[in-house]
């Protein structure tokens, strides 16, 4: 059983930093892709970074220059550092991997509130 366990979230001022956790657990033989997406009540989960095994990184235009997506593959762990919130980046962070085990599949964490207001 594999398991994306997320942490990090909480509510900061406009202008703060955050920085949010991804830890994968299970019997993983090996972490392809691995990313963050964020949720809002009445849109569409939208993507917002991700990372190939081998560190490149894609990141949506709305957070470029402002968030850092990186992984540490002995610890099966990415983090996404959240620099310059905005209110607008207010939403529930999913932390997302692609993981092998005895098969390939895509795994989600649970989710982690994000909230940005003065």
């Amino acid at each position: 059983q594999v398991q994306l366990v997320e942490s990090g979230g909480g509510l900061v001022q406009p202008g703060g930093s955050l920085r949010l956790s991804c830890a994968a657990s299970g019997s993983i033989f090996s972490i392809n892709l691995m990313g963050w997406y964020r949720e809002v009540p009445g849109k569409q989960r939208e993507l917002v970074a991700s990372i190939t095994s081998g560190g490149t990184a894609n990141y949506a235009d709305s957070v470029k220059g402002r968030f850092t997506i990186s992984r540490d593959n002995a610890k099966n762990t990415a983090y996404l550092q959240m620099n310059s919130l905005k209110p607008e980046d207010t939403a529930v962070y999913y932390c997302t991997a692609r993981i092998r085990t005895s098969f390939v599949a895509n795994y989600w964490g649970q989710g982690t509130q994000v909230t940005v207001s003065s």
